[in-house]
Parts: C-alpha cells; sequence; structure tokens
C-alpha cells in the first residue's frame, strides 16, 4: 500500500508523504493548505488595488464629512436641513427610482420575448438591446437633446396626438434617457433568470386546471422575481451616480445629486458636505443591494405548481 502511494504522488508530480503520515485525510488538508496559499497570492495583487484605488479614497471622503472644516456631524446635519440639499437627494432617489421601474416594465416582456423567440431573433433583439452600450454616451445623450427640444420629433408627435408637453430640462425627460440607457442592465437579468425557468411547468399548472393567464401569474412570474429584483436594483444603484445625462437633457434647477457633489467641490470647495453626500450615497446604495440580495433568497424556493396555481 506504502509503495502504490508512492508511486501514484511521482507520477502527480508530487511529494510522496512521510514515512509517518498514515492518513490520506491528513495529507489532502495539506495539499489543500498549499493550494489555498497560492490562490490567496495570486489574488493579492487585486487586493492591493482595490485597497489603495477603491477603500482607501472612501475612508478619506468619509474622514472628511467627519472632519472637515470641524469635527463632528455638521455635514450631515446640514444636509438634511437644508432644503435645497434635501430636495435633490429625494429627487434623485424618485428619479432613480422611476427609471428603474419604467425599465422594468418595458424590459420584462422583452426579455419573455427573448426566450420564447428563435435563435435568430434571439440574437438580432439582443443586438437591440446591447447597442446603447456600444454608442458613445456623448453622442447618445447629443441625440436625446435633439429627440426631446421644443421643435423636436418627440414633441411634435405629442402635438399630433393632443399633448401639449415638452421633455426637454424637465426629470421627466432626464427619466426617459436614463431608461434608455440602463435598459440592457434591466434586460439581461430578467433573461438570465427566464431562461432558468423550465417552460413545461406552465402546461403542468394547464393540467392541473389553471389558464394560460393564471399559469403565467402564478408561476412563471414569481420564478423570475430573482432576476426582476437584480435588475430594477441594478438599474436603480446605477442611476443614483449618473451626470452627464442629467447636466445635458435637465436644467440646473432640477440637478440630481451628483450634480450638487460637483458644485460642492469644484465651486465652493466644501469637500466635507461633498463627502457627506457621497457618503449618503454609498449607504444607499448598499442597503438597496441588501434588500435585494434578502427578496432574491426568498424568491428561490422549491417550485410547487400545485400550491402556486391553487393561490
Amino acid at each position: 500500500m506504502r509503495a502504490d502511494q508512492e508511486s501514484l504522488s511521482a507520477v502527480a508530480g508530487e511529494p510522496a508523504p512521510p514515512a509517518g503520515d498514515r492518513h490520506p485525510g491528513e495529507r489532502a488538508r495539506r495539499l489543500w493548505q498549499r493550494r489555498s496559499g497560492g490562490t490567496l497570492l495570486l489574488l493579492l495583487p487585486a487586493f492591493i488595488a482595490l485597497t489603495l484605488l477603491f477603500f482607501l479614497p472612501i475612508v478619506r471622503i468619509a474622514i472628511q464629512s467627519f472632519t472637515e472644516p470641524e469635527l463632528g456631524l455638521h455635514n450631515y446635519v446640514a444636509m438634511l436641513t437644508d432644503d435645497y440639499s434635501f430636495r435633490v437627494l429625494v429627487r434623485t432617489l424618485v428619479v432613480s427610482g422611476a427609471v428603474a421601474l419604467f425599465g422594468a416594465l418595458f424590459a420584462y416582456p422583452y426579455a419573455y420575448g427573448m426566450v420564447l423567440a428563435s435563435p435568430l431573433v434571439r440574437a438580432v433583439m439582443f443586438t437591440v438591446v446591447l447597442v446603447p452600450l456600444w454608442t458613445s454616451m456623448i453622442a447618445r445623450n447629443f441625440a436625446w437633446v435633439v429627440l426631446l427640444q421644443r421643435n423636436g420629433p418627440v414633441t411634435w408627435l405629442l402635438e399630433k396626438v393632443g399633448i401639449d408637453l415638452v421633455l426637454f430640462g424637465t426629470p421627466i425627460g432626464v427619466g426617459l434617457a436614463m431608461s434608455q440607457v440602463l435598459l440592457p442592465f434591466i434586460v439581461l437579468p430578467m433573461y438570465t433568470a427566464m431562461q432558468q425557468i423550465d417552460l413545461g411547468l406552465l402546461n403542468a399548472a394547464g393540467t392541473l386546471g389553471a389558464s394560460k393567464r393564471r399559469a403565467f401569474l402564478r408561476v412563471f412570474v414569481p420564478l423570475s422575481m430573482p432576476g426582476v429584483v437584480a435588475g430594477v436594483a441594478l438599474a436603480f444603484v446605477l442611476a443614483l451616480g449618473f451626470f452627464i445625462t442629467p447636466a445635458l437633457i435637465g436644467r440646473p434647477q432640477q440637478a440630481l445629486i451628483a450634480q450638487l457633489i460637483r458644485i460642492r467641490v469644484s465651486e465652493q470647495l466644501d469637500f466635507g458636505a461633498a463627502g457627506a453626500l457621497g457618503i449618503v450615497l454609498l449607504v444607499v446604495t448598499l442597503l438597496v443591494m441588501w434588500l435585494s440580495t434578502k427578496i432574491s433568497r426568498r424568491s428561490m424556493v422549491p417550485t410547487d405548481v400545485a400550491g402556486m396555481v391553487q393561490k
């Protein structure tokens, strides 16, 4: 037996176990420790880069928010008591939430259509939804400026149907442009979740007496919720930090939090207040991601078609 272990070790290129090592489990544990040490060594450069380029700047910003111009919570108190800063914060949360929800309403049937489509049609739909990511952000935003301005095609079309509404320079226009940019980040998680659903479950619900509409609402929609939650959360978090789109399409009176941070830093040199805004934005982001994780875990339960249909 000992000779066989030494032969196998020689073939594998690993040192033979010592004479006192009679337990294969102990040898496997030492081998795992050596491999894990090598893995940690490979991850060390990435860890150093994240520490220098991400964690340390965040720590510095957090320190500035509590120490400039003096030690205390005055920057956070001023942010919540200052009418303008508070309105900008609320407006950012509302616009980001509206962008995420509006994008989800449009993305869900689109992702469902991708699941049902043929491979050729699915490839075309993938291309269409990824076009915003392949287009320059400046060019894309200037295109929206042309579309949404007072004499643009969107305003002309609304006037033809009896709606006198100018979208350029309004939160609605900003949200519309942001939704188009963030659409891929909502569609792709939804499609990934829907693709993993066995469509035979809908037929099983039909055999239990459920109509197609009831089977879709009671079986397919709940099973696709993890993708919906992931897409909405991702779009909401990304929308919180938008700067170029609100700056070009919106008005200064309708500024979002990223524009306010720029004003605090570049024009007012108030690094403490800008740091407080950034930390609040980070806390909101972490809270949204935590809630989305909790909701997704609750949605990932064993499938009980009969229970879903009978609800």
